[in-house]
């Protein structure tokens, strides 16, 4: 979930969103159940600064196309995520009922954000590649091994979905994939430099995996690390990876 307006958050945050430049956020869903989609629904009433939420419906479930008219009639329900990466089975994306309520979110126009590892990324290039008109976007750079500094397979891997040109990337999770609490920016660069090679600037955006991310460090330091990584591109760029572009996929 995107840290949300500052009034939400314990005081001693504001000065830190300010200093990040925070304007806004889309929130994701956390647990897998219809009451958390209303619950971020709810709040994205209340306040402004959510300017979309990607909820969770039952993709597998008879019930799935009542569901998705209920909640695409609101305004700021822009997509839906499953927690893939806890299914044991890493071929779950390409089981035919769950293959089948991914294909109807176009319908609804929703976008489908991709929480995998990197053991799940094969399934995942088999599925955006059987429906590329739905668009997608990979979460947390599908959490690479940063510990153990490993880069194969899932630089392979990673590449080989960035193909398809309706998949996007979010540039986001990677410090809970790292030593907690001793990492330094330095070693996400190679593993940022992959992800933007291979999608370009335009199909990717920053993320913040908070509150999840504090698991390993403060939220202004791990926003730091793309912001300060994105200092190398022009100032156009800068702004399409922390705004532009992830207005552009979820149509905000």
């Amino acid at each position: 979930m995107g840290i949300l307006k500052r009034d939400f958050l314990p005081k001693d945050l504001a000065p830190l969103l300010a200093s990040v430049d925070f304007q806004g956020s889309i929130a994701v869903q956390a647990r897998q159940s219809i009451e958390e989609t209303e619950w971020l629904l709810e709040l994205s009433n209340q306040f402004d600064s959510i300017r979309g939420v990607v909820g969770w419906v039952d993709l597998r479930s008879t019930a799935l196309e009542a569901q998705l008219s209920k909640y695409s009639a609101h305004s700021k329900f822009r997509g839906v995520r499953h927690v893939v990466q806890d299914e044991p089975d890493d071929d779950f994306p390409l089981r035919p009922d769950f293959q089948q309520g991914v294909q109807q979110l176009r319908r609804f126009n929703l976008t489908y954000d991709l929480l995998i590892f990197p053991r799940q990324l094969p399934a995942a290039i088999a599925l955006v590649e059987a429906l590329p008109q739905q668009p997608f976007v990979l979460d947390h750079i599908a959490k690479p091994a940063i510990r153990e500094g490993q880069l194969e397979p899932w630089k392979t891997n990673v590449e080989r979905l960035a193909r398809a040109k309706n998949v996007y990337c979010k540039l986001s999770g990677m410090v809970t994939e790292a030593v907690h609490g001793k990492w330094q920016p330095h070693h996400f660069h190679r593993y940022l430099d992959i992800v933007i090679g291979a999608f370009g600037s335009d199909r990717v955006m920053i993320g913040s995996d908070w509150p999840v991310c504090l698991l390993s460090g403060d939220y202004q330091r791990v926003q730091r690390i793309v912001l300060d990584y994105i200092k190398q591109f022009p100032v156009e760029t800068q702004s399409a990876i922390t705004g532009g572009n992830c207005s552009r996929f979820y149509g905000i």
